[in-house]
């Protein structure tokens, strides 16, 4: 009996993202796959080069939206490498903050989604609810919603008052009571733990041979989490990556479960240690030389690489980004699975096809 091919994609009704796979079945289950890459590309890599590299940091930002902040940072990151600026430790500080709250963003609006793909509607609105404070958060401190445009060359611009500091560590508090309302849910729900429990499993051995980063990675066994390398001041927040051993759906879920409770204790940690301070120093000059910065994304570790020429526009740039990375580990934990798990075991590596496609 002969397989047949099915799009899976670009529109689902489960995935909020235009991920277009075709996929080969016999009786339901899935024999094969190949991914159809291109369907959103935005050419923000050739732009990269038409810009001066100042205006770069808005164009990065809308390679995702959720994890605009980190695209800008490891920008910022990377130029002031190449110019050998050092930003003050405020700054150091204050993108640590932006970077756990975004991290937190990205994870309830994962965890909603999550919720949503088995039909649980209220507890994805609930999900989605606990996001909104955040999100109102990042409105009071960055100025935006979403796409914060809070980092710059040499610091950042938004600093926080006394009383937004306050707002902030009430905001986090709070959450993490919702929180501990709403995880067992998810984490302790029958027909979640039949949809996910062994469902897309990737051994520790081919997460390392296919390049899987960030959650996927750890759920995987493996304690890799580029803050391990202290940049910024994560060295002196004491960070130590969230592991699980399974391998499958349910533990990167728990994963993410876990790091938005880390990730809530590491911006309260930032601002009960709030340096005194500037939160930025002027930059004069062009970047000149070449470079590659890394930073970790809730998704994984993104990796920027630059080529600069003392002009004011970078020779190129070059983004390697979480999903990109997760295809082919995709690739493998599909075959053998049923029809009906496909869209969780999509949605269990978060995708984001505006980063993959860039």
């Amino acid at each position: 009996m002969g397989g047949i091919t099915v799009p899976f994609g670009p529109q689902h009704p489960v995935l909020p993202e235009p991920l277009h796979l075709n996929i080969t079945y016999e009786d339901e289950k899935v024999v094969s796959l190949s991914p159809s890459i291109g369907y959103v590309h935005r050419g923000i890599e050739k732009a990269a080069e038409i810009n001066e590299y100042t205006q770069n940091m808005f164009l990065v930002e809308r390679v995702c939206g959720i994890c605009s902040f980190m695209h800008a940072m490891c920008y910022c990151m990377g130029i002031e490498k190449l110019m050998n600026i050092e930003i003050p430790p405020r700054a150091a500080f204050l993108r640590v903050f932006y970077s756990e709250i975004s991290r937190i963003h990205s994870h309830l609006l994962w965890l909603g989604l999550f919720a949503d793909a088995f039909g649980f509607e209220s507890l994805f609105m609930q999900y989605w609810a606990a996001r909104e404070k955040i999100v109102d958060l990042m409105e009071m401190t960055g100025g935006h919603r979403v796409i914060l445009s809070a980092c710059a060359i040499g610091g950042v611009r938004r600093d926080l008052t006394p009383e937004m500091v306050k707002i902030a560590e009430q905001t986090l508090w709070d959450l993490k009571i919702e929180l501990d309302r709403l995880n067992p849910v998810i984490l302790k729900d029958y027909t979640v733990k039949k949809r996910t429990v062994g469902k897309g499993v990737l051994p520790k051995e081919d997460a390392l041979i296919l390049g899987a980063v960030g959650p996927m990675l750890r759920a995987s066994g493996i304690a890799q989490d580029i803050r391990q390398t202290g940049y910024l001041v994560y060295k002196q927040l004491g960070f130590e990556p969230i592991v699980e051993q399974a391998g499958d759906s349910y533990a990167r879920g728990i994963v993410r479960v876990k790091e938005v409770y880390q990730s809530i204790e590491l911006a309260l940690q930032v601002l009960a240690d709030l340096p005194v301070g500037e939160c930025a120093v002027k930059v004069r000059g062009n970047p000149n030389g070449e470079t590659i910065e890394r930073v970790e994304q809730p998704r994984g570790e993104v990796m920027y690489y630059f080529k600069a020429n003392g002009s004011k526009n970078l020779e190129r740039l070059r983004i390697r980004t979480p999903t990109f990375a997760h295809v082919p580990a995709l690739l493998k934990m599909l075959p053998g699975s049923s029809m009906s798990d496909v869209p969780v075991i999509i949605l269990s590596i978060d995708p984001c096809i505006s980063c993959t496609e860039r």
